[in-house]
């Protein structure tokens, strides 16, 4: 009876906690869904065609071989595309809106309709020469790109069948699409960025139950019973993550090695003791965008009511870092430059650590500039080299080495959260980490 009652009053907490943390129910991602998708076509695609001057793109996959650009244009009740579909948009030049035809079988949703009458013509690529011929444009957008797999999506056998029937005097027309496409995912709208403020509390929200004496008991709770946790807990709110999560101690003894790790390794499971420093790293995916956030926790020993002091100085390091590098974000940079003079900040301010920010949106590790990646401080070729532009979310990630005399050996303070740049700064989505979470815990410790 006991036993019922603990499983009765757990299921209670749960669900109670799943309502405040406000997930809405499949129709309703839905119809979100599907709203952005039209504000972003009516909105950002126009000034995208605009900037990189392409005044047709053109969109095409088989079923379950999606270019991950079709995975953005499809309404949200598509789950993949259907047989061959084929998107094109074009805008006119001196016109101030895209024509989104679908040349498939039917309309693509709302807001690609259909251009192909089966009946009428019987091949599909004809159909789509039609189209081209009919409109005239000057530049062809396709999905092809070195840098970017994002934008890299038009398979081989579609590229050689475009060609195929594509008369030449188009051919010198195509051209890679890569800095469409690269925009059209990085840029998020007012709409989008209203809710991943809420995205990202609900990733902090899940982060702080999980590092905490609701999950934890010291002695007996593994690192690997939390990371299956909060696979489990991400499923039952009805979310979905992008990546296995990582749970992983740093703790004073000599034998402990954990700052030494490198990030292609997974770390071996632990039994959680006080005294440990807790790193966790986890994203969750919700209406189409993502997360990424890694935080920190201290376990309090017996006798302790706060996070020992040169902890909390590590951390404070960690934070300046954020600040070194969040201040070098200036539009029009590229991310080796943010890079570089974020590095020559840090290296003159006494600091070590390692740099490997990334954007975010439609993917968890997303397409835009590269600023650093762990194993690789200096330049980053391609990527690397693509400029910072406004109304774009990254996930600040980085760590500070520290050296601790009461360890006799650095901690890693190793920190990840979203952002967002409006062109003039950096706002972080739900404020970041200035403090440990102490298990069991003490207090909020979430500050702008």
């Amino acid at each position: 009876m006991r036993l019922l009652f603990q499983c009765l009053l757990y299921l209670f907490v749960c669900s109670a906690f799943a309502q405040d943390m406000a997930v809405l129910s499949q129709k309703s991602q839905s119809e979100v869904v599907n709203q952005w998708l039209g504000e972003r076509l009516d909105t950002v695609l126009p000034e995208l065609m605009d900037r990189t001057e392409i005044d047709m793109w053109l969109v095409i996959s088989r079923e379950y071989n999606e270019d991950p650009i079709i995975k953005t244009l499809l309404p949200s009740t598509w789950l993949a595309a259907r047989r061959r579909t084929i998107l094109l948009m074009y805008k006119p030049i001196g016109s101030e809106e895209v024509e989104t035809l679908a040349v498939a079988r039917y309309n693509v949703g709302e807001h690609f309709k259909k251009a192909w009458d089966p009946e009428a013509q019987p091949n599909q690529w004809k159909r789509l020469v039609e189209l081209i011929q009919k409109r005239q444009p000057s530049k062809i957008g396709i999905n092809m790109s070195e840098n970017f797999g994002h934008a890299d999506g038009l398979n081989h056998t579609e590229y050689e069948l475009l060609l195929d029937y594509l008369p030449k005097s188009f051919h010198k027309k195509l051209t890679s699409a890569e800095d469409l496409a690269v925009g059209w995912l990085e840029t998020r709208t007012a709409s989008e960025m209203d809710t991943y403020k809420h995205i990202q509390t609900l990733a902090h929200d899940i982060i702080q139950e999980g590092l905490s004496e609701k999950v934890i008991t010291p002695g007996v709770t593994s690192t690997n019973d939390v990371v299956w946790w909060y696979r489990d807990r991400i499923k039952e709110l009805g979310l979905e993550t992008w990546f296995h999560p990582t749970v992983d101690i740093q703790r004073a003894s000599q034998d402990s090695k954990e700052h030494l790790r490198t990030f292609d390794n997974t770390p071996e499971p632990e039994i959680i003791k006080p005294g440990d420093v807790l790193h966790m790293d986890f994203g969750i995916t919700y209406l189409r965008l993502n997360t990424d956030t890694q935080e920190l926790a201290y376990v309090l020993k017996p006798d302790e009511k706060e996070v020992p002091n040169y902890l909390v100085e590590a951390l404070a390091v960690g934070n300046r870092l954020q600040d070194i590098l969040t201040t070098n974000f200036k539009t029009g940079r590229t991310g080796n430059e943010i890079l570089k003079a974020a590095r020559t900040q840090m290296t003159a301010e006494g600091i070590n650590g390692s740099i490997y920010t990334h954007p975010m949106g439609y993917h968890g590790h997303a397409a835009g500039p590269t600023i650093g990646m762990w194993d690789n401080q200096g330049k980053v070729p391609g990527s690397g080299d693509y400029p910072l532009y406004p109304n774009t979310v990254y996930a600040i990630e980085l760590n500070a080495e520290v050296y601790l005399e009461e360890w006799q050996k650095p901690l890693r303070v190793m920190l990840e959260e979203g952002a967002y740049f409006d062109g003039e700064s950096v706002i972080y989505l739900n404020g970041r980490q200035k403090e440990f979470l102490t298990i069991p815990r003490q207090k909020s410790y979430l500050n702008d």
